[in-house]
């Protein structure tokens, strides 16, 4: 059998990112499980937001990109920050982007998201570490069919809990590996 294909992306687009940086550890974590890991920056998409108008005009290229890129993939990890107590715009965009049918699909086909695994992850510099965003993530991801796992970490006091791009809060670091494992495991079982 060949390895599990993950895409895993950040909700930030900000330099320095508390989350790109915890991402960076998962999909270490990932690749120690075997896992084939394509990581991806949604700046270097050009996404207008996304409305329906647009999306029956001109659907965008780099939409239509970034699809392609979820639909090769048998999971994903996805690093959230939080925005007024939910997911980054950008974040949203690209969800919703990635979730519109192309190419003759039938209407919700969702061939992004259907049948894929998901494992969440969130940093932030407040005591909850962006769990409201966590929260909001897994209710979108769950609409689009897909497969969040239980497990998630979330990052309190982001400001302190790194060192440069080292996490060295010791929580986040015992439950990365596990989070990292349970996405490979249910991706090859979901294949």
């Amino acid at each position: 059998m060949s390895a599990v294909k993950i895409l895993a992306l950040s909700g930030s687009l900000q330099d320095e990112s508390f989350n790109q940086r915890l991402l960076d550890r998962a999909v270490h974590f990932a690749r120690e499980a075997g896992a084939d890991v394509t990581s991806i920056k949604l700046e270097d998409f050009d996404l207008p937001l996304y409305s329906q108008d647009r999306e029956m005009n001109a659907f965008p290229e780099d939409a239509k990109r970034l699809k392609a890129l979820f639909c090769s993939h048998d999971a994903f990890l996805l690093a959230s920050p939080e925005h007024n107590g939910s997911i980054t715009t950008a974040l949203k965009n690209a969800i919703d982007w990635v979730s519109r049918s192309t190419d003759g699909e039938p209407p919700l086909a969702l061939t992004g998201f259907r049948g894929k695994v998901a494992g969440l992850m969130s940093a932030s510099p407040s005591p909850f570490g962006g769990l409201r965003s966590l929260s909001h993530l897994r209710q979108i991801l769950t609409t689009v069919q897909t497969l969040v796992v239980t497990e998630q970490v979330s990052v309190t006091f982001a400001h302190i809990a790194f060192e440069g791009p080292e996490l060295i809060d010791s929580l986040p670091n015992q439950l990365l590996p596990l989070l990292a494992k349970r996405v490979v495991q249910l991706a090859k079982v979901s294949a």
